[in-house]
């Protein structure tokens, strides 16, 4: 992953290492939705058994996190 992100960084021009949302959308996007041809098309989510539900799996995703985020919200 870290020459893909280099690779990106080299093409945005203005984009900081470590704090950057566009990277942090990116390590999802390498984790939990790019298929991994060393992996049998599988995503690295997949092999720690991490499933996503559904077509559009970066829908699923921030759905996700805006529910965990409203739970965090009431129980504080």
């Amino acid at each position: 992953m870290n020459g893909e992100i280099r690779d990106r960084e080299k093409v945005m021009r203005g984009v900081e290492r470590g704090c950057s949302l566009i990277l942090t959308g990116y390590q999802l996007f390498h984790n939990y939705i790019r298929p991994h041809m060393a992996l049998d098309g599988k995503t690295r989510a997949d092999l720690a058994g991490i499933h996503i539900e559904g077509e559009n799996r970066w829908l699923t995703i921030i759905q996700n996190a805006s529910q965990s985020a409203k739970r965090k919200q009431k129980l504080e």
